[in-house]
């Protein structure tokens, strides 16, 4: 009688985390999902167990949590697969500890740390001559002055988590002097002035945007993926793509795997840059270090960046792959909307969308041999909109402080 295959688990049941699930519950991996809201994974016939507790924002607590769960349910030797930024830093502070009971996907902190806090990533590639936006870190409002001739600008924050999770913004755009102080004070009601950023914004939306996606190890891609997105919302920060079609794109595979070799990298990993009309140059935004929204497109395209992690965790050899170009992923529920606003305001022409459609390989959640996610999403909708971008956390995220609070199990092993 053959053992149950090594199982993984999955921190955080929203689309992407949907995405690890179905790729390696349809090769009979059992999986159990870790959150701390409903969500749409937990309705899928691939996952084997889902676990509410109370908190995964702080970092305490989560590391708590997961090897809680872990001692609950005998979890040993399980893949640990974050899909938030928060989770990520918390795993890779206290690799360590959870490596002691489970397999751990995350990077040591000597490299998250280049892709956790933005100051550094754009430090790094500065040093690597890769070109980033030009950005300021102003401490306090009478530094403003200085930038005035720069307008328009960009507030962002060096921690997107944090200014996210207290404003339900990826960036605030400032036209005028009046503007970039009224964010800034606002900016600092929230967040710390060390974690505020003042950028120079990139003509173009996101048809300007570049993702080069990976399984990168020993000091490069093991297996690739080049992605632009076509729409996302909003139009110019965009918080989410909407539809992504992947491409070839060496010069962005150069740029990204130079970055990634220099600090080390190893795991999944998004690498975003967007190309300025002005110079032409392919400029880094973003380093997420962990999978991102879109990363269902993966397998479609022949590159299954889920199970290539897994299988790497457990010591099973698998073939070098690269995506193929032209395959498209959609976020229906979103897309539609944002399609609809494009083709209104001129951006997007029918042809266009309808190609778009025909390329679809991927549905952020749809699929007809899982379909109660898609059927789930829709009625959850009103909840999952309010719980992203309306309902403020009431505190900061703490992503050092101190907590002990045991999990609560809400729901029930299922049958996979």
């Amino acid at each position: 009688m053959n053992a149950e295959p090594v199982g993984a688990i999955v921190i955080g049941g929203e689309h992407p985390g949907l995405g690890i699930a179905r790729s390696l519950g349809r090769r009979g991996i059992p999986i159990c999902v870790i959150d701390d809201q409903h969500s749409v994974s937990q309705f899928s016939k691939y996952v084997t167990r889902v676990v509410r507790v109370k908190d995964l924002r702080d970092e305490h607590k989560t590391v708590e949590s997961v090897l809680e769960v872990g001692r609950r349910y005998d979890l040993k030797g399980w893949v640990l697969f974050p899909t938030r930024d928060e989770t990520v830093a918390a795993f890779s502070r206290h690799r360590n500890r959870l490596a002691e009971f489970f397999r751990v996907t995350t990077a040591g902190w000597d490299t998250v740390r280049w892709a956790w806090d933005k100051k550094n990533t754009y430090q790094r590639a500065a040093e690597l001559g890769i070109p980033v936006p030009r950005t300021f870190n102003p401490k306090t409002e009478r530094e403003l002055q200085d930038l005035y001739g720069h307008l328009p600008l960009a507030l962002k924050p060096s921690i997107k988590e944090n200014f996210f999770y207290a404003t339900g913004a990826k960036a605030w755009r400032a036209e005028t002097p009046d503007q970039l102080n009224d964010l800034f004070r606002k900016a600092i009601r929230q967040i710390r002035p060390e974690e505020i950023l003042i950028q120079e914004i990139i003509p173009g939306d996101g048809q300007r945007q570049y993702s080069y996606c990976a399984f990168f190890r020993d000091g490069g891609g093991h297996s690739t993926l080049v992605a632009r997105r076509l729409r996302q919302h909003p139009r110019e920060f965009g918080r989410a793509a909407t539809y992504v079609e992947t491409l070839e794109h060496p010069k962005i595979e150069e740029l990204s795997e130079r970055f990634l070799r220099a600090i080390n990298y190893y795991g999944l990993v998004e690498v975003e840059f967007k190309q300025d009309p002005r110079d032409g140059e392919f400029k880094l935004l973003d380093v997420n270090a962990r999978t991102w929204g879109f990363h269902s497109i993966s397998g479609p395209a022949g590159v299954d960046f889920p199970y290539l992690l897994y299988a790497d965790q457990v010591g099973k050899h698998v073939d070098r792959s690269r995506a193929r170009a032209g395959v498209g992923w959609l976020r229906m529920v979103t897309d539609l909307p944002t399609a609809a606003s494009d083709l209104w305001e001129g951006e997007l022409d029918l042809r266009s969308y309808w190609r778009s459609l025909t390329r679809t390989r991927s549905e952020s959640v749809f699929c007809l041999q899982d379909p109660l996610p898609s059927v789930a999403e829709v009625l959850m909708l009103p909840y999952l909109v309010a719980k992203k971008y309306f309902v403020k956390s009431g505190r900061k995220p703490q992503i050092q402080a101190a907590g002990d609070s045991t999990p609560a199990d809400l729901s029930s092993s299922r049958s996979g």
